[in-house]
């Protein structure tokens, strides 16, 4: 061997000797190299997996967020509403009569803006009371009020902060023009010294994404009925982006805010017993006893139950979580009985 080629490979040496001591680099094996060759070194890159959103199963930036659940009018003069494309959760549920009322669940975000707000009930209170949730709502009923002024639940209410926390829209009349912002939200978490980040985990199950949720009757169309046809949702179902087409009346359901559709990845009809308490034909609604229901995913349909797990609403199949698709999820909480009466799904 000549003396050039002495001196070569022993400041080769040299420097891999150097690199193998180095913690941040990965080590490379010592080999001889002639005169004239280059030498390509490989770093290793430390890769930081993402949090996942406990209620959507989606990858985000933070998942520390307290949960905030609104009371969104649903009145189809309040339509189209603002904030719900942004829902991690939006559960539809009876307030009087045939009137619905949406409670809007956000955790992963926060949309610019949510409404219009509407007003509580004591089943609202604990459903929010069972997430941990902080509870948003512009008026109550007589029970849910005795509910707040207890404290069951962290929460503001429209009744006692309009004009401040909560604004009035000049595009649309009272009540339907009641709204909250993002700003205000975490405004008024902080004035009352409100816990902002999350403190019970729920014990929802995601798939890894929505082409490992196959199993189940074919579904392409779903009907979830009402006596009136303004409050009877259609889903349909996207095979491109795997969710569904939300439209009532045959009106697509849009954001205001963001002028975006609502397309859920998964929507749950389940029953529960609701009873009429009152001439204004308000209801009481067990939400503690479980009942069956059915999963759409992925265009299929599953039988299943539902249960309260910890407080949270939550699909049971075999006896354990029922695994969701990553996205929003729309619960509809109907009549016992009702299932088989009012919602229809087609291949």
């Amino acid at each position: 061997m000549n003396v050039t080629k002495v001196l070569f490979t022993a400041l080769l040496v040299g420097q891999v000797l150097l690199v193998g001591c180095s913690k941040d680099k990965e080590e490379l094996p010592q080999t001889e190299v002639e005169a004239g060759e280059t030498v390509e070194t490989v770093e290793t890159v430390e890769t930081i997996a993402q949090p996942t959103a406990p209620f959507s199963g989606m990858a985000v930036e933070s998942a520390d967020l307290r949960p905030i659940l609104a009371t969104v009018n649903n009145h189809p003069l309040a339509r189209p509403q603002s904030g719900l494309s942004q829902a991690d959760v939006v559960y539809e549920v009876f307030a009087e009569g045939n009137i619905t009322r949406l409670l809007a669940l956000y955790q992963s975000q926060i949309p610019e803006e949510i409404g219009p707000i509407r007003s509580a009930r004591d089943y609202f209170i604990e459903i929010a009371d069972g997430l941990d949730a902080f509870y948003i709502a512009h008026g109550y009923s007589p029970d849910a009020h005795a509910l707040l002024t207890a404290g069951m639940v962290d929460n503001i209410n429209g009744m006692q902060y309009d004009g401040t926390y909560f604004v009035r829209s000049k595009e649309r009349k009272a009540p339907h023009n009641s709204y909250i912002s993002k700003e205000h939200i975490e405004q008024a978490m902080e004035d009352l010294s409100i816990d902002t980040e999350i403190r019970e985990v729920p014990a929802l199950s995601f798939h890894p994404d929505a082409d490992s949720a196959k199993l189940g009757e074919i579904a392409s169309t779903i009907v979830v009925g009402h006596p009136d046809p303004n409050f009877t949702s259609t889903y349909t179902f996207d095979a491109e982006t795997k969710t569904y087409e939300r439209s009532v009346n045959g009106i697509i359901t849009t954001d205001k805010g963001d002028d975006k559709k609502v397309t859920p990845a998964n929507i749950v009809v389940m029953e529960a017993p609701y009873t009429t308490i009152d001439a204004e034909g308000r209801q009481s609604l067990d939400l503690t006893k479980g009942g069956p229901a059915i999963l759409f995913q992925n265009g299929v349909a599953l039988t299943l139950e539902w249960k309260q797990i910890d407080g949270v609403i939550t699909p049971v199949q075999n006896g354990v979580p029922a695994k969701l698709v990553p996205g929003q999820t729309w619960f509809h909480i109907v009549h016992e009985q009702a299932i088989g009466n009012t919602t229809t799904y087609t291949p």
